[in-house]
């Protein structure tokens, strides 16, 4: 049966949604990432053959799930080692998701997306293919969006995420949040990526909607799970609190056409000040647990909380966050962050000086193909009165840019110039 066009954009927008938790569930049972997710696809092949018939369930994120499960459950009784898998997954896996006895260790705790961000951020794998892994596995990203993402060809990003499901089966890597040494040496990955998918999440990559909620929450709940699980981890609590202080924002973000506003032009009172509250508590935490100077997530959070503090746009200390920039670009550089601490210093000592930072790491491969460089060099241009190159800046930005609803913006901004 031909599948209707409005049941086949229902099913894929549940299926982006709901495949990481289908795929961490599943993974829990067959113990192999690649796998869980050969199931969690057979999931949705069962959804585009029943829902134009049957209608879309009622709850169709439970009934992805339940159908992976199931086939989960019949490969498991499949293979010759079924009898040591049953005795690990106990009696009742056919009716009831896997049980577990509550482990003597205080710091275990139950949680499958993040044991999937533990297993795709092993010592074992790359830090490129821990990335493309979980941006695939947790942020529901093509191959082709990953690839459009880091500027890779997508060949390469492809063979990344093949040979890290086969590196961690070929292993044996056990599904699970690790203890000890093992969760220390993970940790940094773990933070990285959550942030990674919270940022797929506040401004997509690709597509025609620039918010993707879904991740954000996905990566702040993890984010607060691990700040509960790792209390003395100063880093843990400053991520924690940029995610709040990121998320506060969101409903200021979009206009009611989904058009997004830029921060000067967002309705503060929209921002969520219970989720300001939050994100400051949690960057005092990270401060009082800190030994030694802030870590990069750390000095984030602390920019993040100079724009949550101002309850107007002209109130902003640019200055400070001009300062802050500097200290991270000492402690995590990157040509990102001098393109950031150029907007900032821009704000703080005119467009002249931002202009001539800017100009100074434009050059860096790293920043060939970034749409915001030439976003941030147009803004800059046009506080200058230079319109003419600030309308050519602005169109080139909007040729690099992949997300439908950004492109619009920077293409406003352009004829904004004429």
């Amino acid at each position: 049966m031909e599948t209707q066009p409005a049941t086949a954009h229902a099913i894929e927008t549940v299926f982006r949604l709901e495949s990481p938790r289908v795929i961490a569930g599943v993974a829990r049972i067959v113990r192999d990432v690649g796998i869980a997710e050969e199931l969690a696809q057979d999931a949705l092949v069962a959804a585009l053959e029943r829902w134009p018939r049957d209608g879309v369930p009622d709850n169709p994120g439970a009934w992805l799930m339940a159908t992976a499960r199931h086939r989960a459950v019949d490969l498991v009784r499949r293979r010759e080692t079924y009898a040591r898998k049953l005795a690990e997954l106990g009696r009742d896996l056919v009716t009831a998701p896997p049980a577990y006895d509550v482990p003597a260790d205080p710091d275990d705790i139950d949680d499958d997306l993040l044991r999937l961000v533990f297993t795709a951020c092993h010592p074992a794998l790359s830090p490129e293919a821990r990335t493309a892994l979980t941006l695939r596995l947790l942020g529901g990203l093509t191959t082709a969006e990953i690839a459009r993402a880091y500027l890779v060809p997508e060949p390469t990003v492809a063979q990344r995420i093949v040979r890290a499901k086969r590196t961690l089966a070929k292993r044996n890597v056990a599904f699970e949040v690790p203890y000890g040494p093992d969760r220390e040496a993970r940790l940094g990955s773990v933070l990285d990526v959550i942030y990674l998918i919270f940022n797929e999440g506040y401004a997509a990559t690709a597509g025609d909607d620039w918010l993707r909620p879904g991740l954000c929450e996905d990566a702040l709940r993890l984010a607060r799970v691990l700040s509960a699980l790792m209390p003395g981890e100063p880093e843990v609590h400053g991520l924690t609190a940029l995610l709040e202080f990121q998320a506060s924002r969101a409903a200021a973000r979009t206009g009611p056409d989904g058009t997004p506003v830029l921060l000067e032009h967002q309705d503060r009172r929209r921002w969520n000040r219970m989720l300001i509250a939050r994100g400051i508590r949690a960057l005092d935490r990270a401060g009082a647990t800190a030994s030694g100077p802030p870590g990069p997530y750390t000095l984030q959070a602390a920019i993040a909380a100079c724009h949550a503090r101002a309850y107007t746009y002209e109130e902003t200390d640019w200055h400070a966050i001009a300062t802050l920039y500097g200290l991270l670009a000492v402690r995590a550089p990157s040509p990102v962050v001098e393109l950031n601490r150029a907007v900032a210093v821009s704000m703080a000592d005119g467009p002249a000086a931002g202009l001539e930072l800017v100009d100074a790491v434009a050059a860096a491969p790293a920043l060939r193909g970034y749409h915001l460089l030439p976003s941030v060099r147009g803004d800059l241009l046009a506080r200058l009165g230079r319109v003419a190159e600030a309308r050519e800046e602005f169109s080139r930005a909007a040729d690099l840019a992949l997300n439908e609803r950004e492109r619009g913006l920077l293409r406003d901004r352009a004829r904004a110039c004429g």
